[in-house]
């Protein structure tokens, strides 16, 4: 998907984000088929204040809900785990790396959702590292 250098509409990076799901192995789609994608321009206050940062344009994206390991066969009723991506941060990455849009997108889809999995930032960390 070519973009200029205005970067993506949020419905393209809807799309983005929803191919990156669709392009997982079953066994972790399956986990995230109830999982909702959303875009928006930038985090809340509230969002930002939850993982601790300050500035808008440093939060690209988030999870927000019950990581898997976390649940309970009890609980009923909880609103679906939602992964955030945001717009306008990634737009500014985008321009300073030139990373491909897609590739961002990617990134934060996937890094998201290892926290749906249980993961920490550290682990995924360490995976990334272990993967290079």
């Amino acid at each position: 998907m070519m973009h200029d250098r205005t970067g993506p509409t949020a419905a393209q990076m809807q799309q983005m984000a929803e191919a990156v799901r669709a392009s997982l192995p079953p066994e972790f789609r399956e986990q995230m088929q109830d999982i909702v994608l959303q875009v928006e321009d930038f985090a809340t206050a509230e969002q930002l204040e939850s993982v601790g940062l300050g500035d808008r344009w440093d939060l690209t994206g988030l999870y927000e809900g019950v990581a898997l390991p976390d649940r309970s066969v009890w609980e009923s009723g909880r609103m679906p785990a939602r992964i955030w991506l945001f717009r306008e941060p990634l737009i500014a990455e985008w321009r300073a790396t030139g990373v491909h849009m897609e590739d961002l997108v990617r990134h934060v889809v996937v890094h998201e959702a290892g926290h749906h999995f249980g993961f920490s930032d550290d682990d995924m960390h360490q995976l990334e590292d272990e993967a290079d």
